[in-house]
């Protein structure tokens, strides 16, 4: 396997860590960013396109952004725990684990989209109705989550078989195939809503298309690849071993990132009892601070696989190395998003709705909401390195309380006693603080670095 290792395009475990992070974790941010432009076209064509009520077809569309965060957050953390498997295996030199943990991920990554594709339909209107959504917003909320869900088979075998290329060092590819999807999802959006008179429906399918053909330029690659994570029909099935090891370590990072899709789906309650203009402002917003989101994350990703080919390849050293440069990287990196977001915040919310008052509301939102990335950077990239060494429960755990209960808490006393849209927004700031805090202690009384200094030689 060493031949195959040399022809990897990102060497993960020789030479210097800082340049490689950055060649690593951009590529990441923009699928990411590329992926969220997915609902950001669907919102902005409805909203200057739709035949129907303009501002209820935008606020239908960004009142189930917390329901499919949820979902795809919880097997997107699954699939992180795919990608710290493999990397795992590949600095161990263990090809057969490689070979067995890719085939297991793809079974499961289908397996686990029709199930939700079935549950869903059966509970989205219950789910929606739970939400507060506004009666004049329902029906067109309903019919996007309806077609949406039809699709998670092929949007959860994306973002699987994005980690499966990840968990080697090719970040290059999934951009590539999400960058084409997105191109049609685009053109379908238009082609639906402006000439065939389509609203949310329009966008929905369209979506759903544009993820198809993403799934299918990857699935094609990894099965033409001549890498050790080629993918062969006759081999697709799940192991037990490596299935509970993927599960182990993916479904706590999984249930952390759905904690906040949780917590979120409480705070977008809240907000949806202010009235449509509220909603529309907010579901612009996020659309847009969601870009120096995808900067912030990819680092903790980067510092995920890193930690994880090295700690299999007993190369604690770089371990520790890769989680100050991650620090380091992604703040610089951060606050240059948040930078440009801000100073270019109203043009971009204008592109959405270009009412003065969504406008207003949404910029709010922004501001708050990047005081709290402050934070929230900290808690990635600490429980990214965390992650890498396996330890995936306790982050999962002080997640849960940190983010979760405090926003639930928070909406049900402060905003009951003071019910405006600043008060809901505060509630980040707070949550994702005593969140890094937790970490942080964690991270203290685990130290990782020093519990595995002397498993072996040490080789860094």
């Amino acid at each position: 396997m060493e031949k195959e290792l040399k022809k990897q395009k990102l060497d993960m475990l020789n030479g210097s860590i800082w340049n490689k992070l950055p060649v690593f974790a951009l590529p990441i941010a923009a699928t990411g960013i590329l992926e969220q432009l997915f609902n950001a076209s669907d919102i902005a064509i409805v909203g200057n396109f739709a035949q129907t009520d303009k501002t209820a077809a935008v606020a239908a569309v960004g009142a189930n952004s917390p329901i499919i965060g949820l979902i795809l957050n919880l097997f997107i953390g699954i699939a992180l725990g795919a990608n710290v498997v493999i990397a795992n295996a590949v600095g161990r030199d263990d090809k057969q684990t490689v070979q067995k943990a890719v085939h297991t991920s793809m079974v499961v990554s289908v397996i686990g989209g029709v199930l939700v594709a079935i549950i869903g339909e059966l509970i989205a209107e219950p789910l929606l109705t739970a939400l507060n959504v506004p009666n004049d917003v329902l029906e067109l909320a309903l019919l996007y989550l309806r077609i949406y869900f039809l699709g998670m088979p092929v949007i959860l075998l994306y973002n699987f078989e994005a980690a499966i290329f990840r968990s080697i060092g090719e970040t290059k590819m999934p951009l590539i195939a999400l960058t084409l999807s997105g191109i049609l999802n685009v053109l379908l959006n238009l082609f639906f809503v402006i000439v065939l008179k389509m609203s949310v429906n329009g966008v929905a399918t369209a979506t759903v298309l544009a993820n198809v053909v993403s799934a299918g330029i990857l699935y094609i690659k990894l099965v033409k690849s001549d890498k050790y994570i080629k993918v062969e029909f006759k081999k697709l099935r799940i192991d037990g071993k490596v299935f509970a090891k993927i599960m182990q370590i993916g479904l706590p990072a999984g249930i952390q990132s759905a904690v906040f899709a949780v917590a979120n789906i409480v705070i977008q309650g809240a907000i949806n009892s202010l009235g449509t203009t509220v909603i529309a402002a907010s579901s612009a917003a996020f659309n847009i601070e969601i870009i120096a989101y995808n900067v912030m994350n990819s680092f903790s990703q980067a510092c995920t696989t890193f930690v994880g080919q090295n700690f299999g390849a007993n190369k604690i050293g770089r371990c520790k190395k890769t989680l100050f440069l991650c620090l380091i990287e992604d703040a610089i990196a951060s606050g240059t998003a948040i930078l440009i977001v801000l100073i270019t915040g109203k043009f971009l919310l204008s592109i959405f709705n270009n009412n003065p008052e969504v406008i207003e509301i949404g910029y709010t939102r922004l501001v708050i909401i990047f005081i709290a990335y402050i934070f929230s950077m900290l808690y990635e990239v600490m429980s990214g390195y965390l992650r890498g060494f396996g330890f995936s429960l306790v982050p999962a755990i002080l997640t849960t309380v940190g983010v979760c209960v405090l926003r639930i808490i928070w909406i049900n006393t402060v905003f009951t006693a003071n019910r405006t849209f600043v008060t809901i927004m505060t509630a980040y700031p707070v949550s994702l603080a005593t969140t890094a805090v937790l970490i942080f202690i964690a991270l203290i009384i685990y130290r990782p670095s020093k519990r595995f200094a002397n498993k072996g030689k040490e080789k860094a």
